[in-house]
């Protein structure tokens, strides 16, 4: 089996982006007036769309002027402080080079939102395409499927990477292969316990897998 297709989670799997993320957390409760949540709730919020969080945190009517807020100082601030985890521009490239396989992003980061920060760390020229939420679709199934379907993509010879259950979910979901990276911000016994085919505890050993399958 060749895994053809490689979709890759951008925060937490390519990018360390727990700062900004972090720091617009922090911006948003503050700026509605609300109690600002531990850092260990906080680490919590990264991986699930911003308007599954805001819809439990702060409230139904809430989560719309909270989305708003939060991308604002990201958009300004917080995505500059973000950057590749090591190795990870490497695996990136070698990867592009292989006629065999096609790259891409899917992220529940919004889509302009993840453009720019790929634009920034330097890594938009090794993809062949990147994927992020829209208002109408913003589940990480829903963001694989729209990427699977205008790629004509095999499911059988396709993988998701990421490091949330968020990401397993979302891969299953779709029918495709599965591989956690634990370097991430999901805690390592919520992602095991989605049982994905691969897991990968370090750069290289991500390397090896994608290579090798």
């Amino acid at each position: 089996m060749t895994l053809t297709h490689i979709f890759f989670d951008l925060d937490g799997t390519l990018v360390d982006s727990s700062e900004g993320i972090h720091n617009g957390f922090v911006q948003t409760f503050e700026r509605l007036g609300l109690p600002v949540p531990s850092d260990q709730k906080i680490r919590t919020f990264m991986g699930p769309p911003l308007e599954v969080t805001f819809k439990e945190e702060v409230s139904e009517e809430g989560a719309d002027q909270a989305v708003k807020i939060y991308r604002d100082y990201y958009e300004t601030k917080g995505q500059l402080e973000a950057h590749l985890y090591d190795g990870i521009k490497e695996v990136l490239e070698y990867l592009s080079q292989d006629p065999n396989k096609k790259i891409y992003i899917t992220t529940s980061k919004n889509e302009p939102t993840a453009l720019e920060m790929c634009e920034y760390l330097g890594i938009t020229e090794f993809f062949d395409g990147i994927y992020g939420a829209t208002p109408a679709a913003f589940h990480k199934a829903d963001v694989l499927q729209r990427a699977i379907a205008e790629n004509n993509a095999n499911k059988d010879q396709s993988v998701i990477v990421g490091d949330t259950k968020y990401d397993m979910i979302g891969g299953k979901t779709v029918g495709i292969k599965t591989l956690a990276v634990t370097w991430g911000f999901g805690t390592n016994e919520t992602l095991l316990a989605e049982n994905p085919d691969f897991v990968a505890d370090t750069v290289q050993e991500l390397w090896d897998i994608l290579n090798n399958n």
